[in-house]
């Protein structure tokens, strides 16, 4: 008996289950730290009061992780429903549509929450690259990290156009550049600046290469449509 023989891989759903569980570790570690400002917005929330609760970064953080089982049975209900229709890569496909959607307009609402002088202050504009990167803070960095990060993680997994890093890095500054210019359009006091589109763009990127390995191909395209059913032989 050959005791070197390299054991074999490990199956991959077992792979799948590990990883699932490191990121529901990750996740509520990350809820563990910051538990006591997110229950501060708790009680606003919970009995549906907008002032206190959607409007405050807290309030909406919150209601996103609430949701966040919700989303998931809309995983499940959307992967079902192709595997029934014979979708191939369903469970990817369902995955990556609901966490775009879900891990994005949270963000997407905290940045346009207008600030105490909107309407009334000046616009204000910075376009001189790494100005505002040194007062942003280690919070304003992170923050605008994951504005388009879960974008960037799940675009290349659901469509096989971005699936590229200049294309990734391309959608993260393209929408990035909206969120700056409705910004300034709606006067909602708060600064328009460059560094914030080069950050925003950098989550896109670095969350697209963490997915890199479930990126969808060119190839995969037909995979949207229900396979066919064999024709019986006459």
């Amino acid at each position: 008996m050959n005791h070197n023989a390299s054991l074999p891989a490990p199956p991959r759903r077992i792979r799948r289950v590990v990883l699932i569980g490191l990121a529901v570790l990750a996740l509520a570690s990350a809820v563990f730290v910051v538990r006591r400002p997110l229950m501060m917005s708790a009680p606003r929330c919970m009995a549906g009061r907008w002032h206190g609760c959607f409007d405050t970064f807290n309030g909406v953080v919150l209601m996103t992780l609430v949701a966040l089982p919700f989303a998931l049975l809309v995983v499940g209900a959307l992967a079902r429903r192709r595997r029934a229709a014979g979708v191939t890569a369903a469970w990817r496909m369902s995955l990556a549509e609901v966490g775009m959607v879900h891990g994005t307009l949270p963000f997407l609402w905290m940045t346009m929450m207008p600030g105490g002088g909107a309407g009334v202050a000046p616009r204000r504009v910075s376009l001189v690259p790494l100005r505002d990167l040194v007062t942003m803070g280690p919070g304003g960095i992170v923050g605008n990290l994951l504005v388009f990060a879960a974008l960037g993680f799940f675009a290349p997994m659901r469509f096989a156009a971005p699936a590229s890093v200049p294309r990734i890095l391309a959608l993260g500054a393209g929408c990035s550049v909206l969120v700056e210019v409705a910004q300034y359009v709606l006067w909602l006091d708060r600064v328009s600046s460059v560094d914030d589109v080069l950050v925003n763009a950098a989550g896109a990127v670095l969350a697209g290469l963490a997915s890199r390995r479930w990126w969808r191909s060119t190839a995969e395209a037909p995979s949207d449509r229900p396979r066919p059913a064999p024709v019986p032989a006459g």
